[in-house]
């Protein structure tokens, strides 16, 4: 059966040929990550469908948005969604792998998003592009991190979204690379339930010690969702 697109306020996500469908983790790393310092240049990692450099397309006035897929369907489904975006002049796909790509670009970015594979269980699915997707072995998180400390500009920022499980140890894998967090903001579904995500925000800068942290609650109860979460994702879902 032919998956939906996906519509939000001011753009739309085709999905049917990529494994990783439209998620909350996705939306929330494309609404929190940070564009204070106005980045002119950004590099969305694993872009999937598109949806968080589409995202910051529409938040930012960055001049390049890069993106970077490994799988062939999700690329040119990524290409596809950005060709139709109202910023299709500043959004441009690669089709490479992260190891690849970072030792054949000469360029920096001053903002780099990603929303990694994570599952680390000894199991796989029966669908090898959901398993490229979303497992770990597809991208380790060592492997991320040292690409991006090659490819972020001195003063750039890089924000990830992982399992919360994994913060501590992905935060002493980033400061092997000199990178350091400076903002976290850990996901609960509800109030009742545990930690699901963290958001980390990381720079070059030694400032651990003074990382901003923060919770965010998703739900009260069931599809009522909370101001803060609202307050986030509104310029986005067309229902909030």
């Amino acid at each position: 059966m032919k998956t939906p697109s996906f519509r939000f306020k001011q753009f739309e996500i085709k999905q049917d040929h990529s494994a990783m469908k439209i998620g909350t983790d996705g939306v929330l790393l494309g609404a929190w990550a940070s564009i204070s310092l106005k980045p002119s240049t950004i590099l969305d990692i694993g872009t999937g469908t598109g949806l968080i450099a589409l995202m910051l397309a529409q938040r930012s006035d960055a001049e390049t948005i890069d993106a970077l897929e490994i799988d062939a369907d999700a690329y040119e489904q990524a290409v596809e969604n950005f060709e139709n975006s109202p910023w299709s002049d500043r959004l441009f796909c690669y089709h490479a792998s992260l190891g690849q790509f970072a030792n054949e670009i000469d360029d920096t970015y001053d903002l780099i998003v990603s929303n990694p594979p994570f599952y680390s269980e000894n199991y796989k699915t029966k669908d090898p592009q959901r398993n490229l997707s979303r497992f770990n072995d597809a991208m380790p998180f060592h492997y991320l991190l040292e690409n991006v400390s090659k490819l972020l500009s001195a003063t750039g920022l890089f924000v990830v979204i992982i399992p919360h499980k994994e913060e501590i140890s992905f935060i002493n894998l980033a400061q092997a690379v000199k990178l350091y967090p400076s903002r976290i903001l850990r996901i609960k579904g509800n109030p009742k339930v545990a930690t699901k995500r963290s958001l980390i925000e990381f720079s070059f800068s030694a400032r651990n010690e003074n990382t901003i942290t923060n919770i965010l609650v998703i739900e009260t109860t069931r599809h009522q969702y909370t101001q803060d979460y609202v307050n986030l994702t509104q310029d986005f879902y067309l229902k909030m």
